[in-house]
C-alpha cells in the first residue's frame, strides 16, 4: 500500500507540475520619474505576452512553467530581460531606462481610447511628438498654426485677411470638419471654430495626434476630416519649469512660461502665454498683413493622486484676446473718410475640465470626465465715415460629459462608454438676424481591440448617436493591422461620419457674419461621410548609422448633404443642401532618412477635391493638388540644431475658376543650447514670397476693401529670435 500511495503522490505532483497555470504581474515605470509606461509590453514568447494598462500594470495568464523569462520593451526605452520564479510572493516594479539612440521616442497614442504604442494600433495615426514641437515652437509660438500648416496633407487656410484668422484643412476638407481635441476633450466648435487654432499655443504640449479620415465615431460628431488630439504635459516627480521669450521681425513679441511637478498626493501644473503683435504691411498698402494683437492665455491644472490606482484632474483656462486689422491710419486713430476700414475681433473664453480614473484592477479602468466652456466674441466693422457697417457679437456654452469603462486582456481589449455634447449659442447682434441654436447630443460606443495573432490586430468600433434636432446617426467603423515581417507593414481603415450645420462655416467667417440668415433645420439635414484609407510602411537599418522609412497613404471620403452658402437677390446669405456630392482622393508620401546626426524629411500629397453638385464636377476653390516638403535637419544632442525646410504649393483655383501661381517657401532654423539655456534664430520663407509678389494685390477703396482669396502668405520674410530657459 505505501508503494502504491507513492506512486499515486509522485502521479499527483507531476500531473500538478504539468498542468498547473500560473500568472505573472508586474508594474512598468520610467526609472528617472517612476511614472507609469502605459502600453509596454511584457513578453514571454512569440504568442504569449501582455501591454501595461494606463497605470503601468500589466499581467500575463495561463504560464505553465514555475520558472519563466519576460522580456519588458517600450518606445524610446533600453529593452530589459529578466526571469522569474512562480508563484510570486510579490509583485515586482520594473523600471526601464531611457534608450541612448537620439531617435528614440516615447509615443504612446491616447486619441484612439487603447493605450498603445504608435506601431501596434491598427487605426493609422500621426504624432508630432515633443522634439518637433519645440522645434516648430522655435518657428511661431504664439500658437501651433505652424506646427499643423506644415505637416503632410494638412492646409491652414486664412478666412480673414484682416484679422489673420484661419481654418485648419484635412486632405481639402473645411475646418469644421477636423474636431479638435484637448486630452480627449472637444476643445472649439461653433463660434471658437475660426480662431482656434489661432489661440493655441505649443510649449504645454507632450505631443499631437493627428487622425485623418472619417472618425465620428471615435467622440461623436465633427471627425468628417479627421481629428487633431493635443496631449498635454503632465507633472512627475521631477520639476518642469520653462520660460521662453520670442522677438519678430514683424513686430511679435511672445512671453510663454511652464511649471509641473508632483509630490506623493498632490500635482501641479501652470501655463501661461502674453503675445504682444503689432500690425504689420509689407508691401505698404496702408492695410495690416498682420493685425495687432493683444493676448493672454493662462491654463492652471491641479491633480490629486488617491493612491496608485485613482486620480483626479482639474484643468481650468482663461484667453483673452484682441485683433485689430484693416486701415494703418484708423489702427493709428489717424482715420478719414478716405483711410476708413477696420476690423476688430474680441474674443474670451474660460473652460474647465475635470477628469476621475479610477485603476479597479489589473485588468480594468474607469474614467468619468466633464467640461464646460464660455466663449463670447464680437466682430466690428468699423468705419469714420458715414457709412456704418453691421456687427456680429455672440456667446457660446459648451458642455461635454463622459464615462468610460476600459478592460485588458492578454491579446485585446474594450473600450464602452456614453457621453452628452451640449452646444448653445445665443446671438447678441445688434441685428435682429437671430442666429441662436442649441444642439444636444447623446451617444453610446463601443471599441474594440483584438489581437488576432502576431500578425494581425483588428480595431472595430460603434457608435449611436443622438441628437434632439436630427435624429439618429449609427456610425460603425474598422481597422486592421497586418505585420508582415519586421520591415513591412499596412494598415487599412474605415468608418461613417457627420457634422451637425451650424452657421460658423469659413464662407460666414470670410464674411463676419454679416447678413447670414439662420438655418432652418426643418429643412436642413446633417451633413454625413463615408471614407476610407489604406496605407503601407516600410522602415529598414543599414548598420548602427543609417535609418530608412516610408510611408504611402490612399484615402477616399465622400461627403453627402454638404452644407451650402448662397446668396439671394437680397444680398442676404444663407445654407441649404448640397444636391450632390463632395469628395476628397488622393495619396500621402512621407519619407525619413537618417545617418548618424542628421535627418532628412520629405513628404508629397496630392488632393483632389471635387465639388459635384448643381449640375458640375470642379476642384473645390483655394485647394491645392500638389504640395511638397523637405526637411533637413542636424541635430547634435543637447547643443546644436540647425534645419532646412522648404514647401511647395501647387497652382490652385479661385472662386472665379481662374488659376493661381505655384510658389515655394523656403526657410532655416539654428539652435544652441547648453545645459539649461538655448538660444535660436529662424529666417521663416527668407526668399519673402507672398500674395503681393505673385499677383496684384492693390486695394483701392479704403471704406469698403473688396479683400482678394488669400491664396498665398501675405507675411513674407521674417526674422524670429529668441531665449528658452528650463531650471531643474
Amino acid at each position: 500500500m505505501r508503494k502504491v500511495g507513492l506512486v499515486l503522490f509522485l502521479i499527483h505532483l507531476l500531473f500538478n507540475s504539468a498542468f498547473s497555470q500560473f500568472v505573472f504581474k508586474a508594474k512598468i515605470v520610467e526609472s528617472d520619474t517612476q511614472q507609469p509606461l502605459a502600453g509596454a509590453t511584457a513578453q514571454i514568447s512569440t504568442s504569449k505576452g501582455a501591454i501595461a494598462n494606463d497605470l503601468g500594470f500589466v499581467s500575463i495568464k495561463d504560464i505553465i512553467h514555475s520558472t519563466v523569462t519576460v522580456t519588458f520593451s517600450f518606445v524610446g526605452f533600453e529593452q530589459l530581460t529578466r526571469t522569474f520564479v512562480l508563484p510570486q510572493s510579490e509583485m515586482p516594479i520594473i523600471a526601464l531606462e531611457h534608450a541612448h539612440e537620439e531617435d528614440g521616442e516615447e509615443i504612446i497614442v491616447t486619441a484612439t481610447r487603447s493605450t498603445r504604442t504608435i506601431d501596434n494600433i491598427p487605426t493609422r495615426v500621426e504624432v508630432l511628438a515633443l522634439e518637433e514641437l519645440e522645434e516648430k515652437s522655435m518657428m511661431r509660438s504664439a500658437n501651433i498654426a505652424m506646427v499643423l500648416r506644415e505637416s503632410t496633407g494638412i492646409q491652414m487656410q486664412i478666412t480673414s485677411p484682416s484679422s489673420a484668422n484661419q481654418s485648419i484643412r484635412i486632405q481639402g476638407l473645411d475646418g469644421r470638419y477636423t474636431q479638435l481635441l484637448k486630452d480627449g476633450f472637444p476643445m472649439y466648435g461653433g463660434a471658437a471654430s475660426g480662431l482656434s487654432i489661432m489661440q493655441i499655443p505649443p510649449i504645454d504640449l507632450k505631443q499631437i495626434e493627428v487622425i485623418k479620415g472619417s472618425n465620428s465615431t471615435l467622440y461623436g460628431g465633427g471627425a468628417i476630416a479627421g481629428l487633431v488630439n493635443l496631449v498635454s504635459i503632465q507633472p512627475e516627480f521631477e520639476q518642469k519649469t520653462k520660460f521662453m521669450l520670442d522677438q519678430t521681425s514683424a513686430n511679435g513679441s511672445t512671453f510663454n512660461g511652464f511649471y509641473a511637478k508632483r509630490g506623493e498626493k498632490f500635482g501641479l501644473s501652470l501655463y501661461t502665454s502674453l503675445n504682444r503683435q503689432e500690425y504689420f504691411d509689407p508691401n505698404d498698402d496702408g492695410f495690416s498683413d498682420i493685425p495687432q494683437i493683444r493676448s493672454l492665455n493662462i491654463t492652471p491644472a491641479l491633480y490629486y493622486y488617491f493612491n496608485d490606482k485613482s486620480d483626479l484632474q482639474l484643468r481650468l483656462n482663461y484667453t483673452s484676446e484682441e485683433r485689430i486689422g484693416g486701415d494703418i491710419n484708423l489702427i493709428n486713430n489717424n482715420g478719414d473718410n478716405r483711410f476708413a476700414f477696420q476690423e476688430v475681433n474680441n474674443s474670451d473664453r474660460l473652460s474647465y475640465q475635470l477628469t476621475y480614473r479610477n485603476q479597479l484592477d489589473d485588468r480594468k479602468s474607469l474614467t468619468i470626465k466633464n467640461s464646460i466652456a464660455g466663449f463670447s466674441r464680437s466682430i466690428f466693422e468699423l468705419t469714420s465715415s458715414p457709412i456704418t457697417l453691421p456687427d456680429f457679437k455672440g456667446y457660446q456654452i459648451s458642455s461635454f460629459s463622459e464615462i468610460n469603462y476600459n478592460s485588458f486582456s492578454d491579446n485585446g481589449s474594450w473600450s464602452l462608454g456614453a457621453n452628452l455634447y451640449i452646444d448653445d449659442f445665443e446671438d447678441r447682434s445688434s441685428l435682429p438676424q437671430g442666429l441662436d441654436y442649441n444642439l444636444t447630443t447623446l451617444g453610446i460606443f463601443a471599441q474594440n481591440n483584438k489581437d488576432i495573432n502576431e500578425s494581425l490586430s483588428l480595431e472595430t468600433g460603434f457608435r449611436l448617436d443622438y441628437d434632439f434636432d436630427f435624429g439618429f446617426f449609427a456610425l460603425p467603423r474598422i481597422s486592421l493591422l497586418t505585420k508582415i515581417n519586421e520591415s513591412w507593414s499596412t494598415r487599412f481603415g474605415g468608418g461613417l461620419g457627420y457634422k451637425l450645420p451650424t452657421i460658423f462655416t469659413e464662407d460666414a467667417e470670410s464674411r463676419a457674419f454679416v447678413g447670414i440668415t439662420p438655418i432652418d433645420i426643418d429643412n436642413t439635414e446633417a451633413e454625413t461621410s463615408a471614407g476610407a484609407n489604406f496605407d503601407i510602411n516600410y522602415k529598414t537599418y543599414w548598420g548602427n548609422d543609417w535609418t530608412f522609412s516610408i510611408n504611402q497613404l490612399f484615402f477616399y471620403t465622400e461627403l453627402q448633404n454638404s452644407l451650402v452658402f448662397r446668396e439671394n437677390p437680397t444680398d442676404n446669405f444663407f445654407f441649404e443642401n448640397a444636391d450632390g456630392l463632395v469628395t476628397s482622393t488622393g495619396f500621402e508620401t512621407n519619407l525619413k532618412l537618417t545617418y548618424k546626426d542628421f535627418k532628412l524629411f520629405a513628404n508629397y500629397a496630392f488632393i483632389d477635391t471635387k465639388l459635384k453638385f448643381d449640375n458640375l464636377n470642379r476642384q473645390k476653390p483655394l485647394t491645392p493638388k500638389h504640395n511638397i516638403g523637405a526637411v533637413l535637419m542636424y541635430e547634435e544632442h543637447g547643443k546644436w540644431r540647425v534645419g532646412l525646410e522648404s514647401y511647395y504649393t501647387g497652382r490652385q483655383f479661385l472662386a472665379d475658376s481662374s488659376q493661381t501661381e505655384d510658389f515655394w517657401i523656403v526657410g532655416l532654423m539654428t539652435m544652441r543650447k547648453w545645459k539649461n539655456i538655448a538660444f535660436y534664430v529662424n529666417f521663416e520663407n527668407f526668399t519673402d514670397t507672398r500674395q503681393h509678389r505673385l499677383e496684384n494685390f492693390n486695394i483701392t477703396d479704403h471704406i469698403r476693401p473688396a479683400f482678394p482669396q488669400i491664396w498665398a502668405p501675405l507675411e513674407g520674410f521674417i526674422v524670429n529670435g529668441g531665449i528658452i530657459l528650463e531650471l531643474e
